[in-house]
């Protein structure tokens, strides 16, 4: 079942299971947007200068 289901309840234990499953994926999200950040960074503003 998805949340947009009329047949979804959202008791404790959905709402922690969802929670934790965003917070795991942001998390996940979060780093690699640093890493495709960092290696565009590395890349094309410092060169192979060094």
């Amino acid at each position: 079942m998805f949340p947009f289901c009329f047949e979804w309840m959202w008791d404790m234990s959905h709402m922690v299971f969802m929670g934790g499953l965003w917070f795991a994926l942001v998390i996940i999200g979060l780093g690699m947007v640093y890493c495709i950040g960092r290696a565009f960074f590395d890349t094309h503003i410092k060169g192979d200068n060094g």
